[in-house]
């Protein structure tokens, strides 16, 4: 099974990817039609669709054809285009994973990364997909934005509680979360009387990621502000973030040279000519 072309009105901007850098993902609020989210709940609890991971490295395409449920909703027009956006063509599952949370639930996770183990300027995705309304009570994904560039292994920072910046996914259904796989995120408890479900998919590139999405709008005067976002929690650490998001950037556009506010620039400037010494 393939997947369907992209059309263009259906790739990120510039703009969405140059946000996506600096902050370590995008949200697209209500894309999933209700019937799909039905259907993907219904496919947790029948057990239609496997919990346990599949083979890693196969074929996203080929992945749950007969599922009208999460295998409808990664086939959607909108998230494919997100998809190829960020990872291009003929992407590869990693593994994924059913969250259900029972009512009342007090603990939440620890905040981590996943598993991170290699200091690629290549990234894989991580879409996070919730089929109902999630309101704060109800928990859902807090994700700490502007995150993923800063390295570390999984449980590391576990012992902290709360950051500045720190963004709960409160949505309606049928919302779906784009994340870098570095993104620090953790699960918060849910305080209703009802199921909570969310569902998280791990894909791999397979080609180059440079400029993979609509590009009509590279030269957006925006985007270097937008790369230079303070998030606020790192404290006198930003300057960090910036020349990663920039090297990052470069790598995406394949463009050695680009640079915003000379940051990397000054840094790069190792002049090799020599002069006659003065007599």
């Amino acid at each position: 099974m393939s997947f369907p072309m992209v059309e263009k009105k259906d790739l990120l901007t510039s703009v969405q990817m140059a946000n996506f850098i600096s902050d370590g993902f995008l949200r697209f609020d209500e894309i999933v039609p209700d019937e799909i989210n039905q259907a993907s709940m219904r496919e947790i609890d029948e057990k239609r669709v496997p919990s346990h991971y599949e083979r890693s490295g196969r074929e996203l395409s080929g992945l749950w054809p007969e599922s009208d449920g999460f295998g409808a909703m990664f086939r959607l027009p909108q998230v494919q285009g997100l998809i190829r956006s960020l990872v291009g063509t003929e992407p590869l599952y990693d593994h994924h994973a059913f969250h259900k949370v029972g009512p009342r639930h007090v603990e939440g996770q620890i905040w981590h990364a996943d598993n991170i183990i290699d200091p690629r300027l290549a990234f894989d995705i991580q879409l996070f997909y919730y089929p109902h309304d999630t309101p704060r009570e109800m928990g859902g994904t807090m994700f700490l934005p502007g995150s993923h560039l800063r390295r570390i292994h999984e449980t590391d920072i576990g012992r902290y509680q709360n950051f500045r910046g720190q963004m709960p996914m409160v949505c309606k259904a049928g919302t779906v979360a784009v994340a870098h796989h570095g993104i620090w995120h953790c699960a918060q408890p849910n305080a209703t009387d009802s199921m909570r479900y969310m569902f998280k998919l791990r894909i791999n590139p397979t080609v180059r990621q440079a400029l993979l999405w609509n590009t009509d709008d590279l030269d957006s005067p925006e985007i270097g502000n937008i790369l230079f976002r303070n998030h606020g929690w790192y404290g006198n650490d930003d300057r960090l973030e910036y020349a990663q998001r920039i090297k990052l950037w470069r790598f995406l556009t394949d463009n050695d040279h680009y640079d915003t506010h000379y940051w990397l620039t000054r840094v790069e400037n190792n002049p090799e000519r020599r002069i006659a010494a003065v007599a």
